[in-house]
């Protein structure tokens, strides 16, 4: 059965019972626009066939019948993808974002700019990680650019708890601001929560001592039963400082002074994994997307061709 196509009234659409195909007339020429059984594009030309006269047997055999073009070759999914987000990025709201992203990426860099071994994070591989979790023609792009906050995902819930890490990680004014429900609704949070956790992310932390603010030096006496590790614990300190203050106690012995220091067990950051998109993939992603890297490769080169 043959039908012109409302839309594209030089195209017909003939069916072969399942199968369909859409051609385009060109004179005396037809152009197989897409099949659904074999699922490709064809760039080619049939020549010296009318759709008026084409039977079902030649319906159903057109394509092994007519050789491709010399060098056609069909696209990957990949490169189909990078395809489509050439073509929407076009459009200003993808760019919507981006006075956001520098200012929170500011923000950050300039708190962390003190711990070892921090290289500040590139606000446009922020953007193009944007580009990668969502983009502007999602539905999410609204509420959750960055993902991070939907159901069953645990990473907004570990940034915030402050039991991996993200209390060091959040400026100040980020750990007043941003909540559960704010991250999940309001899209500025949104941006700032995965900033964040990407940046949790790729923290090393360990624990050590960590002295007060007004830890000064002071004099304990040795009592009866008394250990360094039980002072410590009574004094508000810990054993390594009590063992650095006191490097030849040996055996305590009751009467004896000891110099003592407030102190406590923290979590502090010691270094960081290099932020380049393999990491992101492992760290942010979870390697859920095989072609992730390649992808979000792709989007920042897009980001940085920008003017």
């Amino acid at each position: 059965m043959q039908t012109v196509d409302p839309i594209h009234p030089s195209r017909i659409r003939v069916e072969f019972g399942s199968s369909i195909m859409v051609f385009a007339k060109t004179g005396s020429y037809v152009v197989p626009i897409y099949d659904l059984d074999f699922d490709a594009t064809f760039k080619y030309q049939l020549h010296l066939v009318e759709v008026s006269t084409l039977s079902v047997e030649q319906g159903r055999n057109v394509v092994a019948q007519t050789p491709p073009k010399t060098g056609f070759k069909a696209k990957t999914g990949i490169e189909k993808w990078q395809d489509g987000l050439e073509r929407s990025v076009r459009n200003p709201e993808w760019h919507a974002y981006d006075g956001e992203i520098r200012t929170a990426v500011d923000e950050i860099n300039r708190h962390l700019s003190d711990t070892a071994g921090y290289r500040p994070l590139d606000w446009q591989l922020a953007k193009a990680m944007l580009w990668m979790e969502t983009g502007a023609e999602a539905v999410e792009w609204k509420t959750k650019p960055m993902q991070i906050g939907k159901s069953n995902d645990p990473g907004l819930a570990s940034l915030l708890s402050g039991n991996e890490g993200g209390d060091l990680i959040l400026p100040p004014t980020w750990k007043e601001q941003i909540t559960m429900k704010s991250a999940q609704t309001v899209p500025v949070h949104n941006i700032r929560a995965g900033i964040g956790y990407l940046l949790m992310r790729m923290a090393n932390f360990r624990h050590e001592s960590v002295l007060a603010a007004d830890a000064e030096v002071y004099e304990v006496t040795v009592e009866t039963g008394d250990s360094l590790d039980k002072i410590a614990q009574a004094q508000g300190s810990t054993l390594e400082v009590m063992e650095k203050l006191n490097p030849v106690s040996g055996v305590l012995r009751p009467g004896q002074v000891l110099k003592c220091r407030k102190a406590s067990i923290q979590r502090v950051i010691t270094g960081w994994r290099p932020i380049i998109t393999a990491s992101i993939a492992r760290r942010y992603n979870g390697n859920r997307d095989p072609n992730y890297v390649k992808k979000l490769d792709y989007a920042l080169s897009l980001v940085r061709k920008e003017k």
